[in-house]
């Protein structure tokens, strides 16, 4: 593999300015075939400016400035660094404006406040069937009082789990209560509304009375007719294995993991394993390899067949069809969309006896997700699994591949110390790339992820996999049981290391939140590093630890309301979290996760002593931070005191105009509804405040809110 050296002076001189620049410059003159790896990254830049704004930009913005860079480029072209520059910038222009496209056509009406119990007709789109309940997606909705413009194009409700069997196709009616999408649970944390006006879901809730069926016509549509299959075959395979390796095998052979219990999935979580749950570029790989190998060694057997005709690339074209077929039962994730991409690439590689694997083709499925779907780019799933696959490449690039493939200077390695060494490096590479975004996102780092993968890899892709694709190819003909029972063995072999695992003292740590100026240093500093090749891609290492730096520095609130002003949280002095309410709520998980708290501490009231630093009575409590006090009301009656003592008053009850004076900072239960969650950092010098929805209405995403009806 050809290597790219560039001379770098290490005298003084270097560090003045002309010398500087022109070291530089020399470094980019020499990464000249690497330059367009970085228009997928200036795409992704534009949507993810466009996705920080607080407020909507007029929908002529991205393409305008598209339009002016593009022709500053076309008149700068002699200046070269210039016309980069305004090149860069027309791509990043060209992704703002792809997410402001993509905002548009995706457009659905919201519900705006609770609705119901009311009586809803619907379209079976998908079933779900959970451990504690099923879950529906309808759409071709009817709901009374409700125009066609105001009815949301699709809802998900929640039954329950004895609910007579439903199949996708079906129009039911069923007694519900539907909610709009819930924003945020604390500011800066998932954004389950912004991820549901993309999937034009309207509305979610759940059903009130048993589901009936209106009209059991059948599948009308592709889609359906996929969405009803994966149903099927998702109940063959669980009822063919225990309720554990069943919800597993159904999680890796159909993408449904609605039937793995808690408990596994919290084991999955702390050893590091919960990323062989998501079908992405392990399984499709390990299913177009197989199919691949299977079917060339099939041919292969053939001897006049085989000297004629191009088996290899017949068997990559075999491989490609089944790998789709894999992706369509799946659900098509992000990941698996990403990882199909990849397979697609490398089997047309295989066709047209071109490398299989490089950087470019990983720019180009970047690319082609982001063009298609913008908003992908804020998800979890394109974020983790592109790391990864950077960061592999860049190792396989810069001559990792020598130790992946087992060669030692002109010697190969034995197999098993070959394929070792290549998990091994593998696995340390990707869990290393995609850690900060692990904590970014889940607050948590399994501790013992590395050694758990090193039994669980090979687990699944010599033993789970294979017998996996093997149920696939024996469905047909009702004996997939052959293939399943045995696959139930190695799930459970992957169960009890995931359990072993978290068992060990300190599995898994959480930490507090990352700022999101921290993940977007690691993520400019992790590009910087992988697709540059010259000895300049060290400075990327400056960033990346500026990133992570960021953790220990950052501080979690002091101060944690809910939207709806019953549950509120404060830190103590010594850094723990005591909540007003259950532990067990989605907002409280959240709020504890995001501190890096396992659990709360005791809230005074009901038997439980006060502290210095928090006092309650029957009208309320009071925290104190420092020399601040913060008065939480629960009851109008304590308003008048309240306001003559505190800095801030945070009340459960609406506050008139002109009543509460002294406090800096007053927050009422009008102020909660409107604006959602807040979040309040004290300090002697002054108070910040955050909000969920600090500007109602300002994006698609988060409606006004409007009266319940």
């Amino acid at each position: 593999m050809q290597r790219i050296h560039v001379p770098v002076r290490t005298s003084p001189a270097l560090w003045r300015p002309a010398a500087l620049s022109a070291t530089l410059a020399a470094c980019f003159a020499a990464e000249r075939a690497r330059w367009a790896l970085w228009l997928p990254v200036g795409f992704g830049a534009g949507i993810a400016a466009y996705f920080t704004l607080d407020t909507e930009p007029a929908g002529w913005v991205g393409a305008a400035a598209a339009a002016l860079c593009a022709l500053a480029a076309v008149a700068t072209a002699g200046r070269q660094a210039v016309c980069l520059a305004l090149i860069v910038g027309a791509v990043a222009a060209a992704g703002f404006g792809a997410a402001q496209l993509r905002s548009w056509t995706v457009s659905a009406p919201v519900l705006e406040s609770r609705t119901g119990p009311v009586w809803i007709e619907g379209r079976v789109l998908e079933v779900q069937a959970r451990v504690d309940d099923r879950r529906l997606l309808l759409d071709r909705l009817g709901i009374p009082r409700r125009d066609a413009a105001r009815t949301p194009e699709r809802v998900r409700i929640t039954l329950a789990a004895d609910e007579p069997a439903l199949v996708p196709g079906q129009r039911i009616a069923v007694r519900a209560v539907l909610f709009p999408p819930p924003a945020p649970a604390s500011p800066g944390a998932f954004d389950f509304a912004r991820k549901a006006y993309f999937e034009r879901l309207g509305g979610v809730g759940y059903a009130v009375s048993r589901a009936r069926v209106v009209d059991d016509a059948a599948a009308d549509g592709v889609a359906i007719a996929i969405a009803a299959l994966r149903q099927s075959l998702t109940a063959r395979i669980r009822a063919a294995q225990p309720e554990e390796a069943g919800g597993i095998a159904a999680a890796l052979m159909t993408g449904d993991r609605g039937g793995i219990p808690e408990s596994v999935m919290e084991a999955m979580r702390d050893s590091g394993l919960a990323h062989l749950l998501a079908i992405s570029g392990l399984h499709i790989g390990l299913v177009g390899g197989l199919l691949f190998f299977a079917v060339r060694l099939g041919l292969a057997l053939h001897e006049r067949f085989a000297l004629r005709a191009p088996i290899k690339k017949i068997a990559a074209l075999c491989a490609l069809l089944g790998a789709a077929a894999y992706l369509m039962i799946s659900g098509g994730t992000v990941p698996t969309q990403r990882a199909f991409l990849m397979l697609a690439l490398v089997m047309a590689a295989v066709v047209f006896d071109r490398l299989p694997i490089s950087m470019n083709m990983v720019a180009w499925a970047a690319a082609a997700i982001l063009l298609v779907a913008p908003e992908t780019l804020a998800g979890v799933s394109f974020q983790m699994s592109f790391a990864a696959v950077i960061a592999l490449v860049a190792v396989y690039e810069s001559g990792g591949d020598r130790l992946m493939t087992g060669r030692r200077g002109g010697e190969r390695l034995p197999r098993p110390l070959a394929y070792l060494a290549a998990v091994l490096v593998s696995t340390l590479v990707a869990g290393l790339a995609t850690a900060p975004f692990a904590l970014y996102h889940f607050n948590r780092v399994a501790v013992y992820g590395l050694l758990a993968n090193l039994v669980a890899i090979p687990l699944t892709g010599f033993w789970i996999m294979p017998l996996a694709v093997a149920a696939f190819a024996l469905m047909p003909f009702g004996l997939e049981t052959v293939a399943l029972e045995p696959m139930s063995w190695g799930i459970g072999l992957l169960i009890a290391t995931a359990k072993g695992i978290q068992s060990l003292p300190g599995a898994s740590v959480l930490i507090h939140a990352m700022p999101p100026a921290g993940l977007a240093l690691i993520c400019a500093g992790g590009l910087w590093v992988c697709l540059w090749r010259t000895r300049w891609r060290a400075l990327g290492v400056l960033p990346v630890l500026c990133g992570l730096l960021t953790v220990p520095f950052a501080q979690p609130p002091d101060v944690l309301v809910d939207g709806e002003g019953g549950l509120m949280a404060v830190r103590a002095p010594d850094g723990g979290m005591a909540l007003s309410g259950r532990a067990d709520s989605f907002a409280a998980e959240t709020w504890l996760r995001r501190s890096g708290e396992i659990k709360a501490l005791p809230w005074p009231g009901a038997g439980r002593p006060a502290t210095p630093w928090l006092r309650c009575d029957a009208l309320g409590c009071v925290y104190r931070a420092g020399n601040r006090r913060v008065a939480l009301v629960s009851r109008a009656d304590a308003l008048g005191e309240d306001c003559a003592i505190a800095d801030v008053v945070i009340s459960r009850v609406p506050v008139r105009r002109g009543l509460c004076m002294g406090p800096e900072l007053v927050i009422d239960r009008f102020a909660l509804w409107r604006e959602g969650a807040h979040a309040l950092w004290l300090a002697p010098d002054g108070i910040r405040v955050k909000s969920v929805r600090r500007n109602p209405g300002a994006r698609p995403w988060s409606p006004q809110r409007r009266k319940a009806r």
